[in-house]
């Protein structure tokens, strides 16, 4: 083989090596420290704080009224936790059954609706004092110890805490994928970090804060998608640890529509993208003037490959360049590479999912993640744009199974 083609090619293939092996070792050492993750204690007998429960809802007719008859069964006293739920676009008939719970509704319009939005013009009409605020997506369900668990935290001095938030229905191959990916994700962004000695990532929901923190933060939010990370940046880059509730579950309904999956991915992954250009060089700064690992390691984050798409690069350019290694008679060495990349993604992943999902309608949601993958790509394809417009996630379109839920 002409030696300037040989050349090329390795020097390619040493490229595609690091692109993959780095993300790879950085999800499995979270992922191998979250296996030693331990949840704190609580406090027996805390101080009770105000809690309000701010519900943002764009035409969520479908599911609002078993969140909220739901909320309302919370076993903390009921004269320390109002909730609030921030209607954007219900129709009428949903609106008159919600006047007669013993709730607030806050009705709010925009010309470009935004979760933000949403918030910040509920804030504004609050009076009341409260000292938490915990966010909850309108399909969200509680369980029934969440707000206790959220007091006791932040009697310990905790500014902002995310609760474990999991599937609440897994009826379908791809919300079991879903479903999958969530825990993935919260072994190793929240519990492996929290080990060692990191911010717990937030999700948008299933989340709380101190109220007048949140307050301030979210009136300086100009996102349009991702206010979650555009907060989570701005606690980081101010020195404030996140911490994680690994036994406060907050129910979510997972994906059970590819067209839904793929839309919910091209916002995720384009909001990751902007924040990464974004605070890249403020985060490094950071690092070097001040130590802030924390802000660092979240940036570093948000260029991450979503760990679906990893695992199929892994295998798809391993097994490639595994070929062509061998047809040309290159040094073996690059197929240990691969081999070991290979080895530790898979490791990273068996780790991270938890006991319970080790069963038959995983390994039969299996034959679905090729898709996933497809529809993971398709994603981050079409992601120019996506930020500049709200992408509404549809909920309860289908029936689910709510057997996943433990109150």
């Amino acid at each position: 083989m002409n030696p300037v083609i040989l050349t090329l090619y390795i020097v390619i293939q040493i490229l595609v090596l690091a692109g993959l092996g780095l993300p790879v070792l950085y999800i499995f050492l979270f992922s191998f420290a979250g296996l030693f993750y331990r949840q704190r204690p609580y406090l027996q007998n805390p101080s009770l704080r105000k809690i309000v429960v701010l519900i943002p809802g764009y035409k969520e007719d479908v599911v609002i009224r078993e969140t909220l008859g739901d909320a309302l069964l919370q076993d903390y006293p009921k004269e320390y936790f109002d909730i609030v739920v921030i209607a954007d676009s219900f129709q009428q008939d949903t609106l008159d059954f919600l006047k007669t719970l013993p709730i607030r509704i806050i009705e709010v319009s925009f010309d470009k609706s935004t979760k933000s939005k949403s918030l910040n013009k509920a804030m504004e009409q609050l009076t009341e004092k409260y000292d938490i605020a915990v966010i909850l997506d309108a399909d969200n369900l509680m369980a029934r110890d969440f707000l206790r668990k959220v007091n006791a935290t932040f009697e310990l001095g905790s500014i902002a805490v995310q609760g474990h938030r999991t599937a609440k229905n897994i009826n379908t191959s791809l919300a079991v994928l879903d479903a999958a990916s969530e825990e993935i994700n919260n072994h190793i962004f929240r519990k492996g970090h929290r080990v060692l000695g990191l911010s717990s990532a937030i999700i948008g929901s299933g989340m709380a804060f101190r109220y007048d923190l949140f307050k301030d933060l979210m009136a300086t939010v100009t996102a349009v998608g991702g206010f979650d990370k555009e907060i989570e940046l701005k606690l980081l880059k101010a020195g404030y640890t996140i911490e994680y509730l690994d036994d406060a579950y907050v129910y979510d309904e997972k994906v059970q529509q590819a067209e839904v999956f793929s839309n919910q991915r091209r916002r995720w992954l384009s909001a990751q993208l902007i924040y990464f250009r974004r605070d890249f060089i403020s985060s490094l700064k950071a690092l070097i003037t001040k130590g802030n690992i924390d802000y660092f390691d979240k940036v570093v984050q948000f260029i991450q490959p979503p760990r679906v798409l990893l695992l199929g690069m892994v295998i798809v350019f391993g097994i490639i360049f595994f070929l062509l290694n061998r047809m040309m008679d290159i040094s073996r060495i690059y197929n240990y590479f691969w081999t070991g990349i290979f080895l530790v993604c898979i490791l990273a992943f068996l780790f991270s999912l938890p006991g319970k999902m080790y069963n038959r309608k995983t390994l039969k949601a299996l034959a679905s993640l090729p898709k996933g993958m497809l529809l993971m790509l398709g994603s981050l394809l079409r992601i120019k744009g996506a930020n500049k417009q709200f992408i509404h996630t549809r909920h309860g379109e289908t029936s689910a199974d709510k057997s996943n839920i433990r109150k």
